[in-house]
């Protein structure tokens, strides 16, 4: 079944002669862009309209996501826009639809909170997790820190099935993944973890002495007028469904595969069979955690989404949250190819150039990034796990929307903006 074309609608400008489908804008409640109709975007509506189509139109029939969402911020040009159905029984993906955000949680939640804390000193980046976390200690792990974590090197499991281990309660799979035997040596290489944020929620729980929900929404969401962000299901909001079920996870269990934990689905006895919604697909954070959880639990729209993903983008401007250099720190390489300090690097081409885009993508199909200093933000949203044949990988979509941008972005204006200086000084 084949999936309905994408409009994209400038926020101010109405575009002539729409193909058909469906598009929605969002109400307002965040920061936007600035200038959506401003004549020095240096290009015509009309010519954003066939890159944003071409995001899922040359995917197989049965790998497209039945519902897709994307959204482009920068500086003259707002560009949101839905596609498709968002459930099983066919409601419509808005823009206003919530999404489950899976691992973007990691840097939306987790990550931009450490960016506060680490202004305010109430963490030190190269300090033993063990200080902030007691339970994760004893061997290499004493060394391990929280920069290690950020960075994926701090040697842990990429992923555990707590709740199979445990039983379920969310303090004793905190503690089950605090004292799970490292995986690797620690320092050395990068091996992508939930566990590593799982920890570091620990972490941001501990510095800011409360639990992780207050936290983000005291750190991140309210400061930066994420209204409608949060853990949990949103009440009274539309809702993207984010898969048919656990049959993913209940698959990794029974095989071992990707990871060789040892258990297996009989295990544990509450799997989900029916289509999940307003709940987190994630397992871990669904069974063992109760929503909430450093790695995975976000729920948001894409305005918010996107509205996040400008906020970064211009950091400087945001100096009574954070310390600029503080944000710069965050944002540059790390030791291994594409990944920082929380954020993973990815290149996007705009016209002649090419600058490096920071974000994350999450398993559900939703992903977000931004362009440092440039005032560019870009959020995806789907449901790619409703697909009616094998899923289309995040990354691939992912790609996709960032090509989608660049091509956006070079039609609209030949020459993108300079980086903007970052102020001197913390408004405090």
């Amino acid at each position: 079944m084949g999936v309905p074309r994408q409009r994209a609608v400038p926020r101010v400008l109405p575009p002539p002669g729409l193909a058909p489908g469906r598009c929605d804008a969002r109400p307002g409640g965040v920061r936007r862009a600035r200038g959506a109709a401003d004549p020095r975007a240096g290009g015509s509506v009309n010519t954003l309209l066939p890159p944003v189509r071409r995001l899922v139109d040359q995917l197989p029939p049965d790998t497209r996501p039945p519902g897709t969402a994307l959204a482009l911020h920068a500086p003259g040009l707002v560009v949101e826009v839905a596609s498709g159905t968002r459930s099983p029984d066919g409601a419509p993906m808005t823009t206003a639809t919530h999404h489950d955000l899976a691992s973007v949680t990691k840097v939306v939640a987790t990550t931009t909170a450490l960016i506060r804390l680490v202004s305010d000193r109430l963490v030190d980046l190269d300090e033993p997790v063990r200080r902030l976390v007691p339970a994760f200690a004893g061997g290499p792990k004493d060394a391990v820190s929280v920069r290690d974590l950020l960075l994926h090197r701090g040697g842990l499991w990429e992923w555990w099935p707590l709740y199979a281990a445990t039983g379920g309660g969310r303090d004793a799979a905190l503690r089950y993944a605090a004292e799970l035997p490292l995986r690797y040596p620690p320092g050395r290489e990068r091996h992508y973890s939930d566990l590593g944020f799982m920890l570091l929620g620990q972490v941001v729980e501990a510095a800011a002495r409360q639990p992780l929900a207050a936290a983000v929404a005291d750190l991140v969401t309210r400061p930066l007028g994420l209204s409608a962000t949060r853990y949990g299901r949103p009440a009274g909001a539309e809702v993207a469904t984010s898969a048919r079920g656990d049959d993913v996870e209940l698959a990794m269990v029974d095989t071992g595969t990707p990871y060789p934990v040892p258990f297996r689905a009989a295990d544990f006895g509450g799997w989900r069979r029916t289509p999940v919604t307003g709940e987190p697909n994630d397992g871990n954070a669904h069974h063992a955690l109760g929503g909430v959880s450093g790695h995975a639990g976000l729920f948001a729209p894409l305005g918010d989404l996107v509205g996040f993903a400008t906020a970064l983008a211009d950091y400087a401007e945001h100096d009574r949250l954070w310390r600029p250099e503080v944000a710069e720190e965050f944002f540059a390489p790390g030791p291994d190819a594409g990944q920082s300090l929380g954020f993973r690097r990815y290149e996007l081409t705009v016209g002649a150039e090419r600058v490096t885009l920071l974000g994350h993508p999450g398993f559900t199909g939703c992903a977000v990034g931004f362009v440092p200093g440039r005032g560019i933000g870009l959020a995806l949203a789907s449901c790619r796990l409703l697909a009616p044949g094998r899923p289309v990988p995040t990354e691939e979509l992912w790609a996709r929307a960032r090509a989608t941008a660049g091509d956006a972005l070079g039609s609209a204006s030949p020459h993108p903006a300079p980086p903007r200086a970052a102020r001197a000084t913390r408004n405090r």
